[in-house]
């Protein structure tokens, strides 16, 4: 009796594996006089769903913390960002010339020596921009703008509202 109740809630648990590729199967199969499904999605997804190792060889997927790797190993992984909604913080705002290109560069470097921080330097017309950071909430931009402000190097800094990139 106990063997035929596991067997049961094996055969349960991996039908909707099954499940799930017979209906991507179904979906992909080419049927005369109507139109094509083509599926995309992510290997990790596959994976996830169909509990196999089915990924396409051209698709790199990233590893989760190994314990054996060091920092430097870690930094070296690509890492997937998505754009949302926050806050960066403004450094510098120039002219449009080449002097204001460098400016703004030269600020980026001075940023970076201070802190740890991503920047971004870019042409918005009709100026350079610097910007710092990537701020989930205005909170945590004003946080760092009062760090900025410290050290009496960044008197213009001020937070606006951009696209930033985060990590998953």
């Amino acid at each position: 009796m106990k063997q035929l109740f596991l067997s049961l809630c094996l055969c349960g648990g991996l039908m909707p594996a099954m499940a799930q590729e017979k209906f991507i199967d179904g979906l992909t199969k080419p049927v005369t006089g109507q139109g094509t499904v083509r599926v995309v999605q992510d290997a990790v997804i596959t994976q996830l769903v169909n509990g196999t190792a089915k990924e396409p060889a051209s698709t790199p997927v990233p590893q989760t913390g190994n314990k054996n790797e060091s920092p430097a190993e870690q930094a070296k992984r690509p890492t997937r960002k998505m754009k949302a909604n926050g806050y960066r913080i403004q450094v510098y705002a120039g002219g449009n010339s080449r002097t204001a290109r460098q400016e703004a560069q030269q600020m980026a470097a001075k940023v970076k020596h201070y802190f740890d921080m991503p920047t971004y330097t870019h042409f918005q017309s009709p100026r350079w921009i610097c910007r710092v950071g990537d701020f989930r909430t205005y909170e945590e931009a004003s946080q760092f703008l009062r760090e900025l402000k410290a050290t009496e190097q960044f008197d213009e800094a001020l937070i606006v509202r951009s696209v930033i990139q985060i990590p998953y």
